[in-house]
């Protein structure tokens, strides 16, 4: 499928589908994680994107990795791709938020007087940093074991929670709560973009941010629109 133009298909599902096309949806600044259950069209139309340059870019995405090795975790088991997203996601956040939360104060303290949103960036990474530790705990001791259980054919991964379906909403809802956060930064810092006076700190710390922001699009892409269903589907066949 080379431009998914009237498929039906969700920008999730597209990128589900040929992962190397979450680049050109950043480039274009067309959310297929938190805002991915939305077809192409409406995404272009909700973003103000020319579908025509949108699918023109995706073309030549796709040409370009035709021949690429990206992993297809449509077809791996959700057991694989918890374990992928604890040892890759989950850990990378907790390396990286001592570290963000250390020059987020700093530049703060020190670039402040002259750049007032400072102080609004560190106290909007400050609360995503505090919402995501929490949420990644409830995936790791709530979610994800169930998701195993299902994986292994047991019938009674729901357990006290009744159906698998409640706690992915309240880890969706979280997830909608991280993206508005990652867009307060993105707003704060006009694009992660350092201003003509930013000391080196400043800079890794803008750089930081923006890998932040790109490996938390592709978590929550993963969780939102390849586990999640999978998990979801799995429940419903058990119950049957």
């Amino acid at each position: 499928m080379s431009t998914h133009e009237g498929t039906g298909l969700t920008v999730g599902e597209m990128v589900a589908e040929n992962p190397s096309r979450a680049r050109v949806f950043e480039h274009f600044g067309i959310d297929y994680c938190c805002g991915g259950k939305l077809p192409l069209d409406e995404a272009c139309a909700a973003g103000g994107k020319d579908i025509t340059v949108v699918l023109d870019a995706l073309h030549k995405c796709e040409v370009e990795s035709s021949a690429g090795s990206h992993k297809d975790w449509l077809q791996e088991s959700m057991t694989s791709l918890v374990d992928h997203i604890l040892t890759t996601h989950h850990a990378y956040l907790r390396e990286e938020f001592p570290r963000l939360t250390k020059m987020t104060n700093r530049v703060a303290e020190v670039h402040g007087e002259r750049h007032p949103e400072l102080p609004k960036v560190r106290d909007a990474f400050a609360a995503l940093r505090d919402e995501l530790e929490q949420h990644m705990q409830k995936e790791e001791q709530v979610l994800f074991p169930m998701i195993k259980q299902l994986d292994s054919g047991a019938t009674a991964a729901a357990g006290h929670c009744g159906t698998i379906e409640n706690p992915i909403r309240m880890m969706e809802h979280e997830h909608d709560n991280a993206g508005d956060a990652l867009g307060t930064l993105r707003t704060l810092t006009g694009g992660f973009a350092p201003p003509a006076d930013a000391c080196n700190t400043y800079r890794v710390m803008l750089d930081s941010l923006a890998k932040l922001e790109a490996d938390l699009h592709q978590h929550i892409h993963k969780e939102n629109n390849i586990l999640f269903p999978k998990a979801l589907a799995a429940e419903k066949q058990v119950v049957q």
